[in-house]
């Protein structure tokens, strides 16, 4: 049986510029182009397993961005790996903090929002729709992570405990490390709640820089502010409000906490729910889309 996988016209891939520097690594984030799925879109690049699409195109779409990323070794000498593709290794993803050793292909596959290895030949994916795709890597021990950071991840620290993880497993200094953030939602559409915002203000001393605040306009109100002069409702209620969340900052003030220089942190400036010519995005799609991925490997 041939290797060879067909490659479908304008697959698009996003790269870190200081990370394509890293001669020794593979990596790069998804877009929704140039796939086999035909449920969301023409020719979209679905990475994800969903009720939608089907299974044989979706492994087709991941065959093809594993050999445009150039995951593939003609050589028997990596025992994991085969002639052909490199094996790619999910999480069942549960919006947490758990964060996985990987050394082998996984059977079963692990629990968790956070991958990370040192064994050479494997190609570790987040999946994404939303939420931010965050990729660690350390040049000098040949190590890398990659991680699932919405909402609920980020106030667990994700990627704070990301690098911890990494400086256990490996000996990783965060200063030696680099960071990419991926696209994701941006603080431009991200509206939360006033639970989520209470929430990391309890678990960090600079949450009010994380969130926007709007109120929501009345043309009426606005036109005829004399007739809100009253008691009675609504003339003393409050506008509502929207809150909007900036999950990029978020996670780049967590590794700038755990010692992760500035320079070496880059993050991506396209907003899945802005962009969905580009990026698949959940919300912006109301729940029905296609899952785009995170991923990084360590040539052999």
């Amino acid at each position: 049986m041939s290797n060879r996988v067909p490659k479908p016209a304008k697959l698009n891939i996003l790269v870190a510029t200081h990370l394509s520097q890293s001669p020794g690594l593979v990596h790069g984030f998804s877009t929704r182009m140039g796939g086999f799925s035909r449920v969301y879109g023409k020719d979209a690049l679905n990475l994800g397993f969903t009720k939608e699409d089907s299974k044989a195109a979706v492994e087709r779409n991941r065959a093809a961005f594993l050999a445009e990323l150039g995951a593939r070794t003609k050589s028997k000498s990596v025992p994991q790996a085969r002639p052909g593709l490199w094996p790619l290794v999910t999480a069942r993803q549960i919006h947490s903090d758990i964060i996985q050793l990987v050394s082998s292909p996984a059977e079963p596959q692990p629990v968790g929002d956070g991958l990370i290895t040192d064994t050479p030949g494997l190609v570790l994916g987040i999946q994404t729709a939303d939420c931010l795709p965050v990729i660690l890597v350390d040049p000098k021990r040949r190590a890398v992570g990659v991680f699932h950071a919405g909402w609920r991840g980020t106030v667990k620290r994700i990627v704070e405990k990301g690098v911890g993880e990494m400086q256990r497993f490996f000996g990783s200094r965060a200063c030696d490390l680099k960071a990419a953030i991926g696209p994701g939602v941006h603080g431009c559409c991200y509206q939360v709640g006033e639970e989520v915002r209470e929430t990391f203000e309890s678990q960090f001393a600079y949450a009010e820089k994380l969130f926007r605040v709007v109120e929501e306009s009345d043309p009426v109100r606005e036109k005829y502010p004399m007739l809100f002069l009253t008691a009675r409702a609504p003339g003393h209620s409050e506008l509502p409000k929207k809150i909007f969340l900036d999950l990029v900052e978020a996670n780049r003030q967590q590794l700038l906490a755990v010692g992760v220089r500035a320079n070496r942190i880059q993050a991506s400036p396209l907003c899945t729910n802005c962009r969905t010519d580009l990026l698949f995005s959940y919300r912006a799609e109301k729940g029905k889309t296609g899952r785009m991925m995170g991923v990084v490997g360590i040539r052999p």
